[in-house]
């Protein structure tokens, strides 16, 4: 583990990151959020969302440093008296897991398409690409709505996990076209080029040349579309949530706690909506800023 760690921090890839100071701090933003994250039931000062910890008199308290604010709410509390650290640590935990799984699962069926219409050509090919045109001529939001609200009225009474399922099946049926795309691209370029020919002539059959020869040249594109696209996801999910079309209530996500705090944004609590906003922004931007920075990073023409 030292030892590849070594490597990468020699790499031309390593030297672009210790050398880009966006690079790093979007970084070292996305860890601590990630962290946070992952670690929240340690990390977090108390479980937003256990019942019996709660404190109705407590409710729609400001930021510690405000007057009347509590050192015991850092960030305020909401309308049901939930410290608002510890709903952002948790929510951004939801929001994070379903963005990442959606990406993911583009990702599979995307590379998948891409390699199957790229190296085989033909009827395939055809087929395929106007599959892409068909989903690219829908807004995505529009069809996570439409999945998203079918599945919760085909399975009104699902507990959390199936609902989490849904969510992210209705973001990634139009998030893998991108992949399709951009692979089946690269394919093409590549099938033809000569270590493809090469183990064509040795008999190497058409899946383990897609798998082992093909695949691991195309996922430069990939890497760079699949971080950038992860902050998409999330923005997705949070926009769901917003419209009450997300993540159960049981589990809010960021897009959920905004919109909790939109009813009090005008009535002066502007706490309850602002600083999950501010923590979805972070984690987009710099999500966003580690996929430019890879997106040059692996361009030889940039260096």
């Amino acid at each position: 583990m030292t030892q590849t760690w070594q490597r990468w921090w020699h790499s031309d890839l390593g030297y672009s990151f210790r050398t880009s100071p966006l690079a790093i701090a979007a970084a070292l933003i996305a860890f601590v959020c990630i962290f946070c994250s992952v670690f929240a039931a340690w990390v977090s000062p108390t479980n937003p969302f256990d019942l019996a910890t709660l404190e109705l008199s407590d409710a729609r308290l400001p930021p510690a440093w405000m007057q009347g604010g509590s050192t015991k709410y850092v960030l305020g509390s909401d309308d049901q008296g939930r410290d608002i650290l510890s709903a952002l640590i948790y929510g951004a935990r939801i929001s994070l897991v379903v963005g990442v799984a959606s990406v993911l699962v583009s990702v599979l069926v995307g590379v998948s398409m891409g390699l199957l219409a790229g190296y085989r050509g033909g009827w395939i090919d055809t087929m395929l690409m106007r599959l892409c045109d068909v989903m690219l001529s829908f807004p995505a939001i529009l069809v996570a709505l439409l999945i998203a609200g079918v599945g919760r009225a085909l399975f009104p009474n699902a507990d959390e996990s199936l609902a989490f399922g849904v969510l992210i099946i209705s973001i990634s049926l139009t998030g893998w076209v991108q992949y399709a795309r951009t692979v089946r691209g690269t394919t093409m370029v590549e099938r033809n080029k000569e270590y493809v020919q090469a183990a064509r002539v040795t008999g190497v059959s058409s899946g383990r040349i897609m798998l082992r020869h093909v695949l691991p040249n195309v996922l430069g594109p990939v890497m760079v579309l699949a971080t950038i696209q992860v902050a998409t996801a999330i923005i997705t999910e949070a926009t769901l949530s917003f419209l009450g079309v997300g993540v159960p209530p049981t589990s809010p996500s960021l897009g959920t706690l905004i919109r909790v705090g939109n009813d009090y944004l005008f009535s002066g609590e502007w706490w309850i909506t602002i600083f999950p906003g501010l923590m979805l922004v972070l984690i987009a931007l710099s999500v966003n800023l580690l996929g430019d920075w890879l997106r040059d990073a692996l361009n030889p023409r940039l260096r």
